[in-house]
């Protein structure tokens, strides 16, 4: 199950977008050209369908639609997020077009719409009933079961959505996990290993260790444990002068170590697509080269989960499994920013197949102009 494709309006960094999307997504450009924003949408699609969301909720939680409404909007500046999404029976697509109300500056909905195979419209509106009443149009029918029931599986797909982007530090706060739950920065990130079942937490975990084990050499088992309080930890035993080792907490893992412990459990985690944010921090480059790889083998025994990342690291994309139509390239312009599937940019498939990998060709073309300025730097 994934997303397929993807049209926006107005989002953001985007005046308009029109993309492909396969099971491996890696978003390439310069800092600030939108690649978090991009990730974002699947993140408000996640929020509008989730049961404690909504359509009123998710753009307050981005600060109102003159927030999220891209500054290169022309005369129309309605935002439109329309996308496709494989269920493997069908392919359905999803339509939303919103904007603010003039007076209460509350989202209103100014177009809904549902397709199955581009043949079957489900849903269409405004309809008679919201021309009767518009308050209705301050919700969308993805967000209510009464409404969403005969394509309830779009609704669930959007809230199956993950984003984790791990901070070391909040995993080590002795007070991380209180009142979060699937906190995508990993405050409670102990907390959803130890609430997954006991069989489940120890295959991944013996998986994990041996990933550990060649990226930390000196560490020779892995292992969750709760302490007295109830708070559970992640001990890792590290080979020394000492014929057993010792054993340590996560407060004495390195960065590297817990964000590369939370990849891997995000990818052997149940869910829908994974999003993830420059999965590269704090890792060795050798260990970067192998991420792609990794991620194909884990992705094929789970059934292909799809995964989106945004990232900076030539070693990363130098793995030559890399294909051109898994690659968007974001390239900033005056009128917003342009985002480019690499099969689609003839330049980016003719130095593919003349040899060069993505790496050697994605970078270069989506590298700040004036980077090298940097150096001239005084105080």
């Amino acid at each position: 199950m994934r997303f397929s494709r993807l049209t926006l309006r107005n989002w953001r960094n985007f005046n308009s977008v029109d993309v492909e999307l396969q099971h491996r997504v890696f978003l390439v450009g310069p800092n600030a050209s939108g690649k978090s924003n991009f990730l974002d949408v699947f993140r408000f699609l996640r929020d509008l369908a989730s049961p404690d969301g909504g359509l009123q909720k998710a753009v307050r939680q981005r600060g109102g639609v003159s927030r999220i409404r891209s500054l290169a909007a022309t005369r129309r500046s309605d935002v439109i997020i329309d996308t496709e999404v494989d269920l493997g029976d069908a392919t359905w697509r999803y339509t939303l077009e919103f904007n603010q109300d003039s007076k209460t500056k509350r989202p209103v909905i100014k177009r809904e719409e549902v397709w199955r195979d581009d043949e079957e419209q489900i849903l269409s509106r405004p309809d008679q009933a919201d021309r009767d009443d518009p308050e209705r149009l301050t919700q969308t029918h993805l967000e209510q079961v009464t409404t969403n029931r005969a394509f309830r599986c779009v609704a669930e797909f959007f809230a199956s959505v993950r984003y984790y982007h791990i901070v070391p530090q909040l995993v080590r706060d002795p007070e991380r996990s209180q009142d979060r739950h699937d906190d995508p920065y990993g405050s409670d990130f102990l907390e959803r290993i130890a609430r997954t079942s006991k069989k489940t937490r120890n295959a991944r975990l013996r998986r994990i260790e041996q990933a550990l084990k060649v990226a930390v050499p000196q560490l020779t088992e892995l292992k969750l444990e709760k302490d007295e309080a109830g708070r559970p930890h992640l001990l890792g035993r590290y080979q020394h002068w000492r014929a057993r080792g010792s054993w340590q907490s996560e407060s004495d893992f390195s960065d590297g170590t817990l964000r590369l412990a939370g990849l891997l459990w995000s990818l052997l985690d149940e869910g829908g697509p994974l999003l993830l944010e420059e999965p590269e921090l704090s890792l060795h480059p050798e260990i970067v080269r192998h991420i792609p790889a990794m991620m194909a083998r884990v992705l094929q025994r789970k059934k292909k989960r799809q995964v989106l990342l945004s990232t900076h690291s030539s070693d990363l994309l130098a793995d030559e499994g890399i294909a051109p139509d898994e690659v968007l390239l974001f390239i900033p312009g005056g009128r917003g920013t342009e985002v480019r599937s690499g099969v689609r940019d003839s330049e980016v498939s003719r130095l593919l197949e003349s040899g060069l990998t993505v790496a050697e060709v994605v970078i270069p073309k989506t590298s700040p102009r004036q980077a090298g300025q940097l150096s001239l730097f005084e105080e």
